[in-house]
């Protein structure tokens, strides 16, 4: 009776040591998952930094135009249709400016939100990396338990053989 209540706890030991191993494998594989999404993300973030830089160089350039274009309105007396023209660059420029500065705005938006997911992808993988060493501990204190219940009926059945 004693007999069947130790097998009865060995067996029980067992469905639990498997349980935790899968669901260690479980918590592996979504750890796997999550660190590459941290890394697209990151070069995600990568690519719209270069992206933000070469927007800005850009602009510079625009505005150096800009500035050296009003400097030669300011200049040139000449003709009404060389002023005219001048003008039509110089608002065909700023605007062209306008349109830069609006897609760095929008570049740094989508930097800020990447740089918010990539956050949250991060604290996402520590609490994973987490929950997976406490079942892996779990599973190891379970391993302990039977490879103790198994010696405790191996001497068990040692002493009924004895007897």
């Amino acid at each position: 009776m004693a007999l069947d209540g130790i097998k009865a706890r060995m067996q029980q030991l067992r469905v639990q040591a498997d349980e935790s191993s899968a669901k260690v494998d479980e918590l592996t594989a979504k750890v796997k998952t999550l660190q590459q999404e941290n890394l697209a993300k990151e070069q995600e973030i990568t690519s719209l930094t270069h992206k933000l830089s070469t927007q800005e160089t850009d602009i510079e350039k625009l505005e150096t135009a800009n500035k050296d274009l009003k400097e030669q309105v300011d200049h040139v007396g000449q003709s009404s249709n060389q002023s005219e023209a001048l003008q039509r660059r110089l608002q065909i420029l700023e605007e062209e400016a306008e349109e830069a500065d609006k897609n760095i705005r929008e570049t740094n938006d989508k930097l800020r939100q990447t740089d918010v997911k990539a956050g949250h992808y991060e604290r996402k993988v520590q609490a994973l990396e987490s929950a997976r060493d406490q079942w892996e501990e779990k599973y190891e204190e379970m391993s302990k338990k039977y490879a103790k219940v198994k010696k405790d009926l191996e001497e068990f059945q040692l002493e009924i053989g004895n007897i």
